[in-house]
């Protein structure tokens, strides 16, 4: 039997008592032609039924993981880079985004661009070093 985890198989975070869902996604930008590529992190509430997906797409001062780089790697020019596979940056995003009125209740498929949480969760992590 193997030990290795499945790269699209949700992950478990413990909460207060409460289990979170999450995982980390790759995608591509497609309108047409190739532009580009987006990191995702997808998060809900055990057997829940709302989500919510934070999404980080490149841009002035933005950039992300993936080929040829590491995947879910983030940066922010002047804050540093987190890695979105870390259980611990994880938490941070989580906490963010109940702080600021996320419920994990709701039946929602909500999506946020990530960006503005990525200073708060910087803090409280200690930067990658990818």
């Amino acid at each position: 039997m193997s030990t290795l985890r499945r790269a699209k198989k949700a992950r478990r975070l413990s909460v207060d008592g409460e289990t979170f869902l999450w995982r980390v996604k790759h995608g591509h930008i497609v309108t047409g032609q190739y532009r580009g590529c987006t990191e995702t992190l997808e998060l809900r509430r055990f057997r829940a039924p709302g989500r919510l997906t934070l999404t980080f797409a490149p841009g002035p001062g933005r950039d992300i993981g993936g080929y040829p780089g590491t995947s879910g790697a983030i940066f922010l020019d002047g804050a540093g880079w987190l890695n979105l596979h870390e259980p611990g940056t994880t938490r941070a995003f989580l906490d963010d985004a109940l702080a600021s009125g996320w419920d994990p209740g709701s039946p929602a498929q909500e999506e946020r661009d990530g960006w503005p949480m990525f200073e708060k969760v910087a803090a409280r992590r200690p930067a990658a070093t990818t």
